[in-house]
This record gives C-alpha cells, structure tokens and sequence, in this order.
C-alpha cells in the first residue's frame, strides 16, 4: 500500500510563465487566453517526451470573460478536444490554488498528468455592470465584494496600509523592500535566471517592469491610499498582465522517465479577518508546517507573492524571516511581484515556477524544501510546500 501511495505522490517536472507587462502597455491588446495558450502548448512540449496524455487543465482566473478560460486556453494550445478543464477564483491565490487542486487529482491517482496554473488580462478584461431596472442603463462597478454587508471589505491598498499599522511596518522599510525586489530582479534577469522559466508572448521575452529604484526618489513619492499613510505606487505592485502554469505527474510517471523535480508535499488554504487579507499567509504557513512537521529553519527558498512591502514584511516578521537582512537570498532572492508585476489570477503559479527554477533548473540536491504562498482578498491564505526530487 505504501509504494501505491507514492506511486500517487504529485511531482512538478516542469514550469513555464510568459513576461509579465504592466497593465494597458505591453499585452494591452493580448486576450487572457492568448497569454495562457502558449504556455500551455510550451509545457505540453516540455512533456511530449512522457509519452502519456494530458488529463486536465486547471487554471486560476480573477477577471476575465469567463467561458472556461482553462478550456477554451487548452483547445487554443491545441491539446485536442478530448482535454477537458476547469476555472478556478481564489483571487490572487487562484494560481497556486489550481495547483494545490490538480496535486489531489494526482494523489488521489484520478490522473496521472495534469496542467495547473493561472493567467490574467487586467488590460482586456470586461467591464463590470450591475443590471438595471427595465428601460434604465446598468452600474459599472470596479470589483465584486470580497465579503458580504456587514462584514469588513477593504480595497486592497487601503488594507495593506491598515496591516502595516497593526504590525508596525514603517515606510523606511516599505521603501528599501522595495528597492531590493527591483534591484534582485534586474541583476535575475541581467544573469539569465529567468530565460528558461519565460515562454515569448507578442515578441516580447523579457518581463517589462524591473528597474534599478532610488530609495531617495521612493522617499517622495506621495501615500497612495490613505491619507499619511505609508503605502505608495513605488512599495505596491502593479496591476500586471501574464500566465504561468507546470505540469504536475504522478511519482510513478516521472520515476519512470527519470527526471528531476519537485514534490508537493503539502497544501493550505486558511481563512483570516477580512479586514486585514494580507495576514492570510501566516496562519496558513503555521497549519502547512504544524501538519508536516517541517520547521521554517529547514525551508531553503521562500517565494511570497509580494502585493505590497507592507504585507510581505508583515507576514515574514511573523514567520521569523528577516528578507533585508539574513534571509535577503531565500526569500523571493530574485525578485517577485514588486518588481515584475501582479497578475492576479496568475500570480500564484508565478511564484511556484521560481520554485521550480530556484531549486530544479539549478540544480539543488534532492531533498531541498521551498515554500509558496499567496494573500487573497476577503481574508484568506495559501501556502504549499515542496521538496525537490
């Protein structure tokens, strides 16, 4: 019975994203599923050689026109009308939350090979209205609520300044975040550490945002969402257009073809207070390593999906990380969401495809842990650990 059970195991034996663009600039005019086909199709070549079929596709969308997105992306990649798939909204967790996802379809040996991840168009995404009475033009609205009346539903921004007071994350240290998830990212991509990971869109091969950033320009730059506050464009991600997924296989599939990877040991999904989301990661970090047994000190590489500085230091002051100072390598050690942008169905998968280079396409002995995890509006959190194989 053992051996059947990690016969199931989930192993990620390949990664793949396109360049994120800021919204309205360099995918302005590119659908979501014309940014999630190619990497579909580029991961579907990646596997040819496993010789066994694609069973499903799951993709976490926010936004977008819904139709399925996963299905008409799968049929646009040309994986075959046999190719189900399924549409998943967690928000900004929805990617690794399709991940989490297709690993209980390979666990539980439903599937052996299946497509997980997610994509986002803010550039293209529709419009939303509100139905108007008869004869009378409907309401445009900007988001759905994350919560229901009577329950706290900040924007975003307005949150993550509301955390950083609780948690007493001072602007100085907002900046210099900041700062050095650009300056990581650009040196990542100066070095090539992205080229392997990144699937060409719109004949762009490179991510459109990271730049070197002066801590005395970001010192001026204005609060963004609370008057006084400390949250501004230059410590915020922006709203960003792109996809990521990989390829989950069952153990006995990827022993069999003898290739490197990474396990999914281990998911969470927790809820937290709605009116501060982005402490989402930190209880679902503590029930992912209480479950495991795994102690933080053990985890190599760290990649936190970074909405703001104020909520990426605020969860790993929690967790006992230290990202400007001893643990400026393992956490997000080429940069993330700061610097290349915040897709946000997508984003989650993002930051398991930087797992997937840090630890596999570099190299790291089996063995090796690294962790994911993602803030969601409303007040929720995802995490999920891996080890390398």
């Amino acid at each position: 019975m053992a051996a059947d059970l990690m016969g199931g195991e989930p192993i990620i034996v390949a990664a793949r994203r396109t360049p994120i663009g800021t919204a309205a600039h360099a995918f302005k005019a590119v659908p979501v599923d014309r940014l999630a086909g190619p990497v579909i199709g580029a991961l579907a070549r990646d596997v040819a050689c496993l010789g066994a079929p694609i069973e499903d596709v799951v993709l976490g969308n926010c936004m977008g026109p819904g139709g399925n997105l996963a299905r008409v992306s799968a049929l646009g990649a040309g994986l075959g009308e046999a190719v189900p798939g399924v549409t998943v909204d967690r928000q900004c967790g929805s990617g690794l939350a399709a991940i989490l996802l297709a690993g209980q379809a390979v666990r539980s040996e439903e599937m052996d090979l299946v497509i997980a991840g997610g994509a986002e168009s803010a550039s293209t995404a529709p419009l939303r209205v509100h139905r108007g009475r008869a004869g009378e033009p409907g309401v445009p609205y900007e988001r759905a609520p994350f919560a229901p009346e009577g329950h706290p539903d900040p924007d975003m921004g307005a949150a993550a300044e509301a955390l950083a007071a609780a948690c007493g994350v001072d602007r100085d240290r907002q900046d210099r975040y900041a700062c050095a998830s650009h300056a990581k990212a650009v040196a990542a991509r100066a070095a090539g550490r992205f080229g392997e990971e990144i699937v060409p869109i719109a004949g762009r091969a490179e991510d459109q945002r990271p730049r070197l950033l002066r801590p005395a320009s970001l010192s001026r730059l204005p609060a963004a969402f609370v008057p006084g506050g400390s949250v501004t464009a230059g410590n915020s991600s922006p709203v960003s257009d792109g996809a990521a997924a990989v390829v989950l296989v069952s153990e006995r599939l990827r022993a069999a073809a003898g290739l490197p990877g990474l396990r999914l040991r281990a998911g969470a999904v927790v809820g937290c207070d709605p009116a501060l989301p982005g402490w989402g990661p930190v209880p679902a970090v503590r029930r992912l390593l209480g479950r495991t047994g795994v102690s933080m000190e053990r985890i190599t590489a760290v990649e936190i999906v970074e909405a703001f500085a104020a909520q990426t230091l605020a969860v790993t002051d929690a967790l006992g990380l230290d990202p400007l100072g001893a643990d400026r390598d393992r956490v997000c050690a080429d940069g993330g969401a700061l610097a290349l942008g915040h897709p946000w169905g997508a984003t989650g998968a993002v930051v398991v495809t930087r797992l997937f280079t840090r630890l596999v396409r570099s190299g790291a002995p089996p063995g090796t842990l690294g962790l994911a995890m993602a803030a969601v509006g409303g007040g929720l959190g995802v995490a999920a650990l891996f080890e390398v194989v």
